[in-house]
């Protein structure tokens, strides 16, 4: 039962199923119906399906039947009505046709010309079509003619600008035509070529840099000559800002008028035109010398590349090359002042440069890469100049090389670096100058002490007097009152000399000038370089002039009075140096001239020579004794040779009259005493072994021409027989043996009142002894077969005793 229901229900759904699918075929297009029909087949019912849609079918017919049965009389009139019209159509029909035919005829030309116009309208379409590719290809083909024109030009980083603008903004609009890729191919290339050209412009403009720095820094230390020439002419009214306007100055120097294209031509005209308002003249050709575009555009090209640090490094690399090549001196650099300022005109140039470009560039070099140039710089420069300034021996070389490092240092602190050292080093190129100026004044010493006749300087007129007395501070008030003509007790070397050491004392000033010294240390340089003048190179001209062989007694007083003068005059040195330095001499660190000393130590040597002159002359002249010891004639006037040395020192004595007293009473006392020990020696000499008492009696004639010579007084200043006591000790000793006065020397011997008191045993018992070897032999000869006569005999035997007495107090002396 339950499967009947089962049954019936299933029958249910299908008839429904069947139901549905027939709305829906009569409802859905014929198109779509086969998924319908193809929803019966899949089903197991489609017997039953046919028998309903046979069912509906039938139905439908039964339908259309009533409804045709219902219309058909209408059907049939309307057919009537339809074969009516038919005859009217084909009237119609055959009009239409005829109007056709003759429409196509006469608008066969209008095809044509439609025709013609519809190719027209397709051409003018096309045409527009490829005037708006073209206009929108047109700003490409420009901006790349552009860009190689820009090229050709050498106008690169507005070309490469150019070539972002075509990359970036103007390509990707018509990135689908062929020329376009070849354009983007090609801009890789396009940029190494700028990028090559433009380093190619680089190391053009580094190139001519390094020819240029020689006038670079020559333009710039010109200027610098000319602000502190300025400076010095307003010193009294200061300006502000002087040092930027130098520094200004300097930069007038270059080229700026760089591109309108490079962004930095704003900001380097800005620099270089500081203070325009202040119109200077500027040094002709100057702003031709170098032009700064080449790096500024490399620098953009490089940074827009995005390689701006390789060009960093590179700059960098390149411009320490030069700087080494800058800073390597020539060797033949110290023999002109051209060979230095050449050199300090590449450094200043270098410098000048680096710091244009670290002020016109942000980055390109810093100051720490500046610092480290000039450290290096200078180290060299140092070096160099003390290796080639060692060799100069022109004292003006010097003085001129001086400046010029002055000039150096001062452009160079200018522009910001520090020059210490340089100054530092200027005080020990001082010193070489000082060696330099005292090698030169010994020459002019020299040449003064050599041309000199070492006579007074006559005078004959009141003009010539005042030009002596303008060169040396000399005053006189007997010598003024005297009548022209007449003369200065010094020669013309005193004059000379004392100028000559203030042209000294002028020449150690212009070193010390713009060498940022205290007038103090001036001061303390001029006084240890005149120290230096008068004690070693003046007092050596002077000894040597003293020393020579050929020098005479005549040259020497002449020495000695111009020596004293001098002395006297160095108070005058003083006071100059101090009215050029402006330092009292009362200051705590101020040095003293140690002239007073040259001149006396030069003095004494001169007063020593004509001591040993004189001895020498003395001893020439007893070289011409020539005395017969053997002789028994009893003379009456004093040896020939004698009286021509008492001559010449009569003569020579009066020469001492300008000299100080002292100094002449000394040498002829020194005269005297070695000529009374010269005749002493003559007289006791070992190869006379006898003399006669005729021989002794001569020889005391010339003592007594020497005594008579004391007594006159050839000097003045003696005492009393004071200069008759340098013969004392000859004239006791002949007295002794003339007189034969044993007995008194014997008996007084020793006593503090004797009168024999300067006759000593040794040179009695010498002298005794030539006297008795004489006797014997002339008693041998005279009596060579007898006796002795009885007188001498005695005499012989007196001789023999007072001998022996005097071997015993010689003994007794000694023990």
């Amino acid at each position: 039962m339950e499967r009947g229901k089962m049954a019936e229900a299933e029958s249910l759904e299908t008839a429904a199923e069947h139901e549905r699918i027939l709305r829906e075929i009569e409802s859905t297009d014929t198109a779509c119906i086969g998924p319908t029909l193809r929803s019966v087949y899949d089903g197991e019912e489609h017997g039953r399906f046919m028998e309903k849609l046979e069912t509906r079918i039938r139905n439908h017919d039964r339908e259309i039947e009533k409804m045709c049965n219902f219309h058909y009389q209408g059907f049939v009139d309307s057919i009537t009505e339809l074969l009516k019209v038919r005859g009217e159509a084909q009237k119609l029909k055959n009009q239409v046709t005829d109007t056709n035919r003759k429409l196509q005829h006469e608008g066969k030309e209008l095809v044509i010309a439609m025709e013609e116009l519809k190719q027209c309208r397709l051409q003018q379409r096309n045409i527009s079509a490829t005037v708006d590719k073209l206009m929108l290809c047109l700003p490409v083909l420009e901006m790349y003619s552009k860009l190689r024109d820009q090229m050709k030009t050498k106008r690169h980083y507005p070309a490469l600008k150019t070539l972002e603008h075509l990359e970036h903004t103007y390509l990707p609009q018509v990135s689908h035509y062929r020329f376009c890729k070849v354009m983007v191919d090609n801009i890789p290339k396009l940029r190494e070529e700028i990028k090559d050209v433009s380093m190619s412009d680089l190391k053009d403009f580094l190139e001519s840099i390094r020819k240029h720095s020689d006038k670079i820094g020559e333009t710039a230390m010109k200027q610098a000559q000319q602000q502190r020439n300025l400076d010095n002419i307003v010193l009294q009214q200061p300006r502000i800002g002087s040092k930027r306007k130098a520094k200004k100055d300097a930069y007038t120097i270059f080229d700026t008028e760089i591109e309108s294209t490079s962004p930095k031509s704003e900001q380097d005209s800005g620099i270089l035109d500081v203070e325009d308002e202040e119109d200077e003249e500027e040094v002709p050709g100057t702003q031709d010398l170098v032009d700064f575009s080449p790096v500024y555009r490399c620098l953009h090209i490089y940074s827009v590349l995005g390689a701006r640090e390789t060009f960093e490094n590179y700059y960098r690399k390149q411009r320490r090359k030069q700087a080494r090549l800058v800073l390597q001196p020539p060797s033949n650099m110290h023999e002109t002042l051209d060979g230095y300022r050449k050199y300090f005109n590449q450094i200043v140039g270098f410098f000048v440069v680096e710091d244009h470009i670290l002020h016109t560039t942000q980055g390109l070099v810093n100051r720490a890469y500046i610092d480290e140039l000039w450290e290096m710089a200078l180290s060299k420069t140092i070096a160099a100049l003390r290796t080639h300034s060692s060799y100069c021996s022109d004292p003006n070389l010097v003085l001129d090389l001086k400046n010029l490092i002055v000039l150096f240092a001062d452009t160079l602190q200018v522009y910001g670096f520090p020059v210490n050292q340089l100054f530092d080093m200027l005080l020990e190129v001082r010193d070489q100058y000082s060696e330099t100026l005292l090698k030169k004044w010994a020459g002019i010493f020299r040449n003064i002490l050599d041309s000199d006749n070492y006579s007074p300087i006559p005078v004959t007129s009141e003009e010539m007097y005042k030009k002596v007395v303008g060169q040396f501070p000399f005053q006189d008030i007997e010598l003024e009152k005297q009548p022209f003509p007449k003369k200065f007790p010094f020669s013309e070397f005193v004059p000379k000399v004392y100028s000559q050491i203030k042209e000294f004392i002028y020449a150690c000033l212009k070193f010390s000038e713009d060498l940022h010294l205290s007038t103090t240390e001036i001061d303390d340089m001029i006084r240890k370089s005149t120290n230096l003048l008068l004690t070693r190179t003046l007092s050596n001209s002077l000894q040597n002039v003293i020393k020579r062989k050929n020098i005479g007694l005549t040259e020497l007083v002449q020495i000695i009075i111009n020596t004293t003068h001098l002395e006297k005059s160095c108070k005058f040195l003083e006071e100059f140096i101090t009215n050029i330095t402006n330092v009292l001499p009362e200051t705590v660190h101020t040095s003293k001239l140690y002239g007073t000393t040259t001149f006396k130590d030069a003095r004494h040597a001169a007063e020593e020579e004509i001591y040993t002159n004189l001895n020498q002359k003395i001893d020439q002249f007893l070289q011409l004794a020539d005395y017969d010891w053997m002789t028994g004639d009893l003379g009456n006037k004093a040896s020939d040779y004698l009286v021509d040395l008492i001559a010449f020192l009569r003569s020579t004595f009066a020469v001492f009259t300008h000299l100080p007293g002292k100094v002449a009473q000394t040498a002829c006392m020194s005269a005297c005493k070695h000529l009374a020990t010269s005749l002493m020696q003559l007289l006791l000499e070992a190869e006379v072994r006898q003399l006669t008492l005729g021989a002794l009696q001569q020889f005391n004639l010339d003592v007594r021409e020497c005594e008579q010579f004391a007594r006159s007084g050839p000097v003045p200043g003696f005492q009393e027989d004071t200069l008759q006591l340098a013969f004392i000790d000859l004239r006791q000793l002949l007295d002794l043996f003339i007189q034969w006065d044993w007995s008194t020397y014997l008996a007084d011997y020793g006593q503090p009142n004797c009168k024999y008191l300067r006759v000593n045993p040794v040179t009695a018992l010498t002298l005794l002894e030539k006297i008795s070897r004489e006797m014997k032999d002339t008693s041998r000869k005279n009596n060579m077969f007898a006796q002795f006569r009885k007188n001498e005999r005695d005499k012989q035997k007196l001789i023999d005793t007072v001998a022996k007495q005097l071997r015993g107090l010689i003994s007794s002396h000694h023990s």
